[in-house]
């Protein structure tokens, strides 16, 4: 096999690999000598099988074999020796594909990017600044009151007294549709709590200020989006009784309220909510502390980086953003969608920083353990109540999905691997502060 270079641009390689004709012979002609002797054909004896006749009648396909097999070989071999680490999958082309004819060599035109050479960059010297957040009486009250009110229960308004929003009324409704009732639209003794949402939109408004006792005839327009087909954009009236009206109560904050919430005592739930904000508050100090990181190695390093892995990505977030601009397309039939230069800028930073993370948790013989990949694969399981096991057994067989899992776990760990390493100081914040740099986190 000859080997000639004929691309060497930055991270630009491009190879021909040529197969002499007779080397390729010689390859049929080796596989067939080691087939021959388990080979059986009618008039001769197993093993017997001439080799002329074998060429004759296997040749052919023992021809592709070869040449693939050498072609594989040969490129193999030229990874190995060279310690070649490309970027994307190598392209591989046959010259005169469709004009080559047995006797002529073959000839293969080879090309890929390489993966870059990361700088040797020291990142002690990075200063970062962690928010910290102590958890307030005040946000732990909060929360406690937003807990009764979830508890909370209705009791009845006193007689002839109107709903207002928030309240519960319990109704019996029959939806028509061109005078017809329709499938779906009845129903006795339902407890719908005003400005909840839960119904077509403008269907509760027109229930406050009514009675108990009431019938109402409930004007509405199904949206175009609505999840039947046939009742889509359709005016509807829905006949309405009204047996009840009730207020909502909120829960006491005492014991009971703590034991419906799993809690043993009424202060056992507040070191739980306490606890608890404690810990969001360090995930959104984290968020903060990483996102600065980046930001950081973004400035400091910078490298050649392999064109086809940037037009990827920048592909990527492209579909990605078209998909949340227009999430009633659900499939893949549109139109090419080109990335902009704002999706190419994107897409530089995120291979870039992906690049150097790797370069960087390899480097520091970081892994992702079985343990933390059997709890990845876990809390993504939670997603698919009823189909677990169906998603264990996706993430068995699917390496991709496997890598999609791993990927943020790395990241992760080397990130807290250079934070650890970093300058690092400390500043106390209010929680609304924390909230603001998060907000501005969202803009960028």
């Amino acid at each position: 096999m000859q080997v000639t270079e004929t691309l060497n641009q930055g991270l630009k390689r491009g190879y021909r690999f040529t197969l002499p004709a007779a080397e390729l012979a010689a390859e049929v002609d080796r596989q067939l000598a080691e087939a021959q002797p388990q080979i059986e054909m009618k008039g001769f004896r197993k093993g017997k099988v001439p080799m002329a006749l074998l060429k004759k009648t296997y040749g052919q396909r023992v021809m592709g074999d070869a040449m693939q097999k050498s072609i594989d070989d040969a490129i193999n071999a030229h990874m190995a020796e060279g310690n070649v680490r490309p970027a994307t999958q190598p392209k591989v082309e046959m010259e005169n594909g469709e004009g080559w004819k047995e006797g002529d060599d073959v000839v293969v035109n080879v090309s890929y990017e390489l993966l870059p050479e990361i700088p040797e960059t020291d990142l002690s010297g990075v200063e970062l600044e962690r928010l910290t957040v102590e958890p307030e009486e005040a946000a732990v009250t909060e929360a406690l009151e937003n807990l009764a009110k979830n508890a909370q229960d209705f009791e009845d308004r006193a007689e002839g007294e109107a709903a207002q929003s928030g309240d519960q009324v319990t109704i019996d409704f029959k939806g028509m549709v061109d005078g017809e009732a329709f499938e779906g639209g009845t129903a006795e003794g339902y407890p719908l709590v005003l400005g909840s949402g839960s119904f077509i939109p403008g269907f509760e408004e027109q229930l406050i200020g009514a009675k108990a006792g009431d019938e109402i005839n409930v004007n509405v327009t199904f949206p175009d989006d609505y999840g039947a087909p046939h009742l889509k954009g359709k005016d509807a009236v829905f006949e309405t009784k009204v047996h009840a009206v009730k207020s909502p109560k909120p829960a006491e904050i005492d014991d009971e309220l703590a034991k419906r919430f799993g809690a043993e005592s009424l202060e056992a739930l507040k070191t739980q909510i306490s606890d608890r904000l404690g810990a969001e508050y360090k995930g959104a100090a984290r968020a903060l502390v990483k996102r600065a990181l980046l930001d950081r190695l973004d400035e400091l390093v910078s490298f050649e980086l392999p064109e086809s892995l940037v037009e990827a990505e920048a592909a990527q977030i492209a579909h990605q953003l078209w998909h949340e601009e227009h999430p009633e397309e659900h499939g893949h039939n549109h139109g090419a969608i080109e990335p902009t230069d704002e999706h190419k800028k994107l897409a530089e930073r995120r291979v870039r920083l992906g690049l150097l993370l790797a370069d960087v948790g390899q480097k520091a013989e970081i892994t992702v353990s079985d343990q933390e990949m059997t709890q990845a694969v876990l809390n993504q399981a939670r997603n698919f109540p009823g189909q677990e096991r169906a998603f264990f057994e996706f993430i068995q067989q699917n390496e991709a999905a496997r890598q999609q899992l791993r990927a943020p776990i790395f990241e992760d760990k080397v990130v807290d691997h250079i934070v650890a390493g970093a300058k690092v100081t400390e500043r106390a914040v209010t929680k609304e502060e924390l909230e603001k740099a998060l907000e501005s986190l969202d803009e960028i």
